[in-house]
């Protein structure tokens, strides 16, 4: 499964925008003077994950301005995208360590780290943010996943937008907190102020596929036009090409548990891509050293497998449940 995949997407030129216009280097803030949601849209998060860079480039190329509300985009692990090599794409994921696990306010604090040093730096636009859509990309070869957390808002929202297929639910990580899930974004009140907050973090497809751009273009249109950012004639006008066909159907996977590594020897039975249904409950499907991995119940799906990343404490694959939207 640890094999060498094509990049077919070369590496965006964000040279020209990577200033920013807030004295925060690779973010730029715009505000359209009329009352409106704060929407954020992120995008390497992670330095291989190029179909957001791709996603932010062609929104400040389009011009793009706000009707309502604000709008911030950033550029977050630049340090990271800097290292970027296709023949080397996982080496390029962080400098010290993963920027998607450190949104916990002591470490942010702390500061010792490239990645914790970032994060304060991106902090004030996060909390901030009413809407925060932050983009990604996979390891794998693998159809587009929508991850939700664990909040009704951002589950609604996921079918308001009509894409992608499948809708993850989770409660995020244990070796920290992601991004999406930072501060009010991660509260599960359903009423008071929270409720206005949106935050749902998109998983393109491979990091090296073309289509992973076309991905991010369709859902960064969807989610402006759902939070009023700009009405759908502008969004055609602004952005043309960017929206495509509705998904067909939405399934939700409800997470139940992960499986974590317990060293780099992690192995998978078959070369697993994801969304894989196992039928049958007690189906070994990988080794964790000498240790059999089951299925923990029947129609089990694989949700993201990848050994690229494994060692002692990191997730590998998770289990899932899948229903209708």
């Amino acid at each position: 499964m640890n094999t060498t995949l094509t990049f077919d997407l070369a590496q965006p030129d964000i040279s020209t925008w990577r200033a920013g216009n807030t004295g925060v280097e690779g973010v730029w803030h715009f505000d359209s003077g009329i009352s409106g949601p704060t929407v954020m849209i992120s995008a390497l998060v992670h330095g291989n994950e190029l179909c957001g860079a791709w996603a932010l480039k062609g929104l400040l190329e389009a011009g793009l301005k706000p009707q309502r509300g604000q709008l911030t985009l950033a550029f977050c692990n630049l340090a990271a995208f800097d290292r970027f090599d296709p023949a080397s794409h996982d080496a390029s994921r962080f400098v010290d360590e993963d920027l998607n696990r450190q949104w916990l306010t002591d470490r942010i604090d702390s500061g010792n780290t490239r990645e914790r040093r970032r994060a304060a730096e991106l902090r004030p636009f996060v909390e901030r943010a009413d809407w925060l859509l932050d983009l990604h990309s996979m390891h794998e070869r693998a159809a587009p996943l929508l991850l939700a957390g664990m909040q009704a808002r951002n589950l609604e929202l996921a079918k308001q937008l009509r894409a992608p297929e499948y809708i993850v639910v989770d409660a995020g990580h244990k070796d920290g907190v992601r991004m999406r899930d930072f501060g009010r974004f991660g509260e599960l009140a359903p009423e008071g102020a929270d409720a206005d907050t949106r935050s749902l973090l998109l998983e393109c497809g491979f990091h090296g596929d073309v289509i992973s751009r076309t991905v991010a273009y369709d859902m960064c249109a969807r989610f402006l036009r759902a939070a009023g950012t700009l009405d759908a004639e502008s969004l055609q006008q602004t952005l043309p090409g960017w929206l495509q066909a509705d998904a067909p159907r939405q399934w939700v996977l409800d997470v139940t548990g992960p499986v974590v590594a317990n060293s780099k020897h992690f192995r998978f039975t078959e070369p697993f891509q994801g969304l894989e249904l196992i039928e049958k409950a007690g189906t070994v499907i990988g080794w964790n050293d000498a240790e059999p991995v089951t299925t923990p119940y029947d129609n089990c799906v694989l949700v993201m497998p990848s050994v690229r990343q494994a060692r002692a404490g990191v997730t590998v694959v998770r289990f899932a449940r899948r229903r209708p939207l």
